[in-house]
């Protein structure tokens, strides 16, 4: 018995004595992986080579000689290498040029109004441009009740394509005239690189949507301009996803960028998508960059709109976009998401009970 015992002590021993050198080994390996990982950000190739995992499997099946079997062996391995592709992945977001920090967080300024700053900022207006008066009716009220920055849809991106497009530059050039009529800062999307010289005319910020934050191109080209851009996080992005395409923007030259929470498909029918409220938090933990979460587009329904915007703010959000319009049963787009003028009201007035420091 006593020798029994003395012999698995000495096991034991061993044992911790080799869990040491693979400990030894497996980070010579990683350190190795994270500097194969640099250089190939550097020549633009992928992380993970199929090819070359196989050929390394291949070598360490060869030199096997048991008691393991090779079905083992290749699933041993291949855990490894796996995690030596995540930890090139890891690595080369900390590397993001849009995850560089200050001592003090990014701000925009447009006018006199911060965003990014201490003061939450509110985005409202109507889905969809439909006339001058619609506009400048709502707009007015939401001005009266402390709101700065109006939003409103000139080219408007359906699933459809009998669903209303938008007024375009009709549109735009309505928005800019009640924006400028009431003092008030114009936000509005673009779908294509051809479209941006022509709303950048009249937006204050440009908006790159949801359906677009995959379209590379487009946000290589809004990189070369000086206007301040909000991207929406796309319904089917992660949100290292969103990084990226912010990251695309970034590198162009242009730094003054928005990012937007907007919600993410899921199974979950009771809301039109599921607002990701751990979002929030992460992107403001992963980068200085200013964060908007749209509680109209993210829920698809007013009946909880308030204690969803109150959760934003609590989590984080520099602001919350949501859609306005002074007579949804006749809008042409998105009605049942569309806030009225009293309803509007009342979560202002709900948001300023809990939140002192919003405006008005």
């Amino acid at each position: 018995m006593e020798q029994n015992i003395k012999e698995l002590q000495k096991l034991r021993a061993q044992m911790t004595q080799i869990n040491e050198a693979i400990m030894h080994h497996l980070n010579d390996f990683f350190k190795i992986a994270s500097m194969i990982g640099e250089v190939k950000d550097k020549l633009g190739l992928p992380h993970f080579d199929p090819v070359r995992e196989s050929e390394m499997l291949k070598e360490v099946e060869k030199k096997n000689m048991g008691p393991m079997s090779q079905d083992l062996v290749r699933r041993i391995f291949k855990e490894i290498f796996k995690a030596s592709v995540d930890g090139m992945e890891v690595n080369f977001r900390k590397r993001l040029q849009v995850q560089s920090f200050s001592e003090e967080k990014a701000t925009i300024q447009i006018n006199n109004i911060e965003i990014g700053g201490k003061q939450p900022v509110l985005i409202a207006g109507p889905c969809s441009i439909e006339n001058y008066e619609q506009i400048y009716i709502t707009a007015k009220r939401l001005k009266e009740l402390g709101i700065n920055i109006l939003r409103g849809g000139a080219f408007k991106p359906r699933t459809s394509p009998y669903s209303f497009q938008g007024l375009e530059e009709e549109g735009l050039k309505i928005l800019r005239a009640v924006a400028e009529d009431l003092n008030m800062v114009v936000i509005t999307e673009v779908l294509n690189g051809r479209d941006i010289s022509l709303v950048s005319e009249y937006a204050d910020i440009i908006q790159i949507g949801a359906r677009n934050m995959f379209n590379y191109s487009l946000l290589k080209d809004i990189g070369k301009i000086n206007k301040p851009v909000m991207i929406k996080r796309g319904f089917m992005a992660t949100i290292d996803e969103l990084l990226f395409a912010a990251e695309y923007i970034y590198v162009g030259g242009n730094h003054q960028i928005i990012l937007c929470e907007r919600g993410i498909r899921t199974f979950e029918t009771q809301t039109r998508n599921t607002l990701d409220i751990s979002c929030v938090p992460i992107l403001k933990k992963e980068t200085s960059l200013p964060v908007i979460v749209d509680i109209s587009h993210s829920l698809g329904r007013k009946d909880i709109i308030k204690p969803i915007a109150h959760a934003a703010l609590v989590a984080g959000a520099d602001g919350l976009m949501f859609e306005s319009h002074y007579n949804p049963a006749i809008a042409l787009s998105d009605s049942a998401q569309q806030l009225d003028l009293k309803e509007t009201e009342e979560l202002i007035n709900y948001l300023k009970d809990h939140f002192p420091i919003l405006p008005g």
